[in-house]
């Protein structure tokens, strides 16, 4: 007992908290691939070096192999639970918390657990309580139970799998481990007898178990634990401040102006992702704080955002006053290992005017990210770039005094020459000088234009004005001058800046709008998941990270705003100007606005069983009220005369209405059983008595009711593990169904074959048919899709027969019948195969799914019990 206290002391924070356990996952692509003897094998190492470790639940398979690991491990005992008449096995989570150990190994991490006893409806659920009592649990997991790769796992196999665990529980294991093995050793290993018993090893190998099978579902485990592997170096790089190229897999960044050239750049851009297996595509767009990203077309945008996305990359938009400096941190913020420009659009002049461009830039700055600069028809062919004179950059508050100072010495200088002095006269000297001041207003603002003013009225009053050579300050035509100039020039410079300060405000406006409407896209796109939102803003910023809290932390260096009632967008890292901290306000409520859809959501998902319910019951009280109503008054008539003294009956006219109550009394009894029926069934309070079960048994009653039916020679089928009363029903109920469907004339058809491992009965009729959308709601309750008339019945047949259908473990599904019409094809497993799976479930523990005791798979003969372990 002491080593217990020490481990349960291990789990404690300073604080005196209980330490979140961690969670190790096997991972595999098939069953049999190993997971279980792997997990055992760490279970001994750890309790070899001191660690307290207890089974939980462990699932052998009856393989000596596996069962032989177990060996000198302490096992909690399972609990017993009873469900729909069989008695089960699951893992007792009372007991394994009592005992709290340090690691609990917990196999099948995807279990339904076998409902009633409130025991959670899966396994990971479990696992989960563990986890918060600070246990380490140690699981395992086939890749088909992942939520983002069952369908996908389905239409390679054809075998359908409903347990699932949704890929974020799975992706918030501290370890996951792949247990890989080639094809071609599991077929090996399946031949050998090593996976199932013999007589199941043919069927297998030649079903679930082929070649392009397992390579397929290999290679979807491969990519998976890949991508997860991905995202720890992602977190471990930004941790660590790593900001060099990790060349681990190509990632491939396409720089986007908004330009005509973007459709060019993204397939060439495409094209070089495609070269390298699973190379990473990621569009970006630089949208500059001050907005001032001249030839930017958001039709464009939005254009070649689409391309990229129906290419498989991703676009993404960030802020950036030097876009060089932006597209460079962004690559190097995804880890990317080339990165996609356009050549420049400026002709040869501008280039040589204003210096080297976004392209050179980045060449310099990008270190060991390779840059492709790509041709394309608009390469130096307009000026499409941003203008140095329109912001008052560095160089021009620079270049503006000197202008000043310049520019009207140069003037003066070339006026001075005989040939400008004897053609020009004071007037034009005078024009000349005010253009002069003009122009470096312009170029520097107010300062720039008051210095050349001044420079310029006393050159013109030193060279031009008479007398020359001297300054004639006193005189009022000079001193006019001047104030002339100055005035100008303030004039001037006023309207220049407040010209350029309307122009940045309405250029930051449309950054802003720009970068809003890039988040709107998300959000439309289906992004707008809350991590996601956040994670888009802290990539839109460049910020280290972003989260979103229920207060504000109010530490120095950290970014908060208000994201709702009750909420805070945190940002850490740079910090924000004012322009950037507007458009983070305006993120922050589209955050905000998430968290309250997702609360509203919630509350909705809330009410609408309620509203289920609600609406079963205005159907069930719409349908009562005729249907229930007939037969009553008819049996409550006969009745009635037949107890009435005023009225003699004669024996005929006695047993005619004797009749017309036993039969509206049978009615009445037919339909109470069906509405019984499908409460228990939605309830699960359903018992079967599951049985060997021949067609001839059953079909004869079922018939009874429905003359006009054709029955084909049936084959020799097998019996079927069916409740025959319940069974007998689901057949009436079909022919009856198609019986009232079809014409006049035309009798309804039943055939059945066997295949796969079930029997297959088909219900035939030449009705008029029915469109698939209609196909899952003729089998909800209180629907009669095509009757004319309110006399056909509750509407509950197909929900009833579908639902008892499924609890023995069948399927009825709808088919369009050859030529027109409805086919009902009901499905059921072999006797002798069913109950040998029941039986292998019963002993092995708890192996019984939540939607049935098993799991059945079609045409691939096949089955799947509830962890996904595949029998022939």
């Amino acid at each position: 007992m002491s080593d217990v206290r020490t481990n349960t002391s291990d789990v404690r924070t300073a604080g005196g908290e209980v330490r979140p356990g961690r969670l190790k996952v096997y991972l595999g692509a098939a069953p049999g691939v190993g997971k279980t003897y792997r997990m055992l094998d760490e279970a001994r190492r750890r309790a070899s070096r001191g660690a307290d470790v207890v089974v939980g639940f462990v699932e052998c398979h009856g393989r000596p192999g596996t069962e032989g690991m177990l060996d000198g491990l302490e096992v909690v005992e399972r609990a017993s639970c009873v469900y729909r008449g069989g008695e089960f096995e699951e893992m007792d989570l009372c007991a394994v918390l009592a005992r709290r150990p340090q690691v609990a190994i917990v196999d099948e991490f995807a279990h339904s657990n076998v409902p009633g006893g409130g025991r959670n409806p899966k396994r990971w659920e479990d696992i989960e309580k563990l986890l918060a009592a600070g246990i380490d649990v140690i699981s395992a997991l086939n890749i088909q139970h992942l939520e983002s790769l069952n369908d996908v796992v389905e239409k390679i196999t054809r075998v359908p799998q409903h347990e699932t665990v949704p890929d974020e529980v799975v992706r918030r294991a501290h370890q996951i481990e792949l247990v890989d093995i080639p094809p071609e050793g599991l077929r090996r290993r399946m031949a050998h007898g090593n996976i199932y018993a013999p007589e199941k090893v043919d069927a297998a190998l030649a079903n679930y178990f082929r070649p392009g099978n397992l390579t397929a579902l290999r290679q979807l485990a491969l990519l998976w634990v890949a991508d997860r592997v991905d995202e720890a170096l992602q977190s471990y790089r930004s941790e660590h401040g790593i900001g060099g190229v990790w060349e681990t897999r190509e990632r491939v960044v396409v720089a986007l102006t908004g330009g005509p050239e973007g459709d060019t750049l993204i397939r060439r851009a495409a094209r070089i992702a495609d070269r390298s297996a699973r190379g990473d595509l990621l569009a970006v767009h630089v949208t500059r704080s001050d907005g001032l990203a001249a030839g930017a077309s958001h039709a464009s945008l939005a254009r070649q955002r689409r391309l990229i996305e129906d290419l498989g990359g991703s676009y993404h938009s960030v802020v950036g006053d030097d876009v060089a400096t932006a597209l460079v941190d962004f690559a190097r913020a995804e880890n990317a290992t080339q990165l996609v420009l356009g050549t420049s659009r400026r002709g040869r002049l501008e280039r040589f005017v204003t210096g080297r461009g976004t392209g050179e830039t980045v060449v310099e700055l990008s270190g060991d990210i390779d840059v492709h600069k790509v041709t394309h028809e608009r390469a130096g062919r307009g000026t499409l770039l941003p203008s140095r004179k329109r912001t008052l950059s560095t160089v021009r508050r620079i270049a503006g005094p000197v202008a000043g100072l310049l520019l009207p010495v140069a003037l003066t200088f070339l006026l001075d020459l005989g040939v400008a002095r004897d053609r020009l006269n004071l007037t034009s000297e005078a024009l000349l000088f005010l253009l002069t001041v003009v122009g470096v207003a312009c170029i520097g603002g107010v300062v720039s234009a008051v210095i050349a003013s001044v420079t310029a009225s006393l050159l013109l009053n030193y060279w031009f004005i008479p007398p020359i050579g001297r300054f004639t300050l006193d005189d009022a035509n000079a001193l006019l001058a001047l104030a002339v100039f100055v005035v100008v020039a303030a004039v001037v410079a006023a309207v220049v800046d407040r010209s350029l300060r309307l122009s940045r405000r309405s250029a930051r406006a449309t950054a802003e709008a720009e970068t809003m409407s890039s988040l709107a896209g998300t959000i439309v796109r289906g992004g707008a998941a809350i991590p996601a939102l956040v994670e888009r803003t802290r990539e839109t910023f460049g910020m280290d990270s972003a989260e979103l809290v229920d207060e504000s932390p109010g530490e120095d260096g950290v970014t908060a705003v208000p994201a709702g009632p009750g909420a805070f967008l945190v940002l850490r890292g740079r910090t924000l100007t004012s322009s950037e901290r507007r458009v983070l306000a305006a993120f922050a409520a589209h955050v905000g606005s998430a968290v309250e859809r997702a609360r509203l959501a919630e509350a909705a998902a809330e009410v609408e069983p309620v509203k289920a319910a609600d609406r079963m019951r205005t159907a069930l009280l719409r349908a009562v009220g005729h249907d229930l109503r007939t037969p009553l008054a008819a049996g409550w008539a006969a009745v009635t005369s037949l107890r009435s003294r005023d009225v003699k009956f004669s024996p005929e006219d006695q047993d005619e209405l004797l009749a017309t109550a036993d039969e509206s009394m049978a009615t009445l009894n037919r339909l109470i059983e069906n509405l019984l029926d499908l409460s228990r069934l939605q309830a699960g309070a359903l018992t079967l008595n599951l049985r060997a079960t021949t067609l001839e048994e059953v079909l004869p009653a079922a018939l009874a009711d429905t003359p006009e039916v054709e029955v084909a020679d049936l084959e020799e089928v097998p019996a079927v593990l069916a409740d025959p009363p319940l069974l007998e029903r689901v057949i009436a109920n079909l022919v009856g169904n198609a019986a009232r469907h079809s014409p006049a004339g035309r009798k309804v058809l039943l055939t059945a074959s066997a295949h796969a491992g079930r029997v297959e009965l088909r219900v035939v009729d030449r009705g008029p048919g029915l469109p698939p959308t209609d196909r899952d709601r003729i089998f909800e309750p209180f629907q009669r899709l095509g009757d004319t008339d309110n006399t056909t019945g509750l509407g509950l047949g197909l929900a009833l027969s579908r639902g008892l259908t499924e609890a023995m473990d069948g399927t009825l599904t709808p088919e369009d019948t050859p030529g027109g019409g409805l086919t009902m094809a009901l499905s059921l497993p072999f006797a002798e195969r069913a109950e040998h799976a029941r039986a292998t479930q019963s002993t092995g523990g708890g192996r019984l799914s939540s939607e049935a005791a098993y799991e059945g798979l079609g045409s691939q003969g096949a089955v799947v019990d509830a962890e996904g372990e595949v029998t022939a």
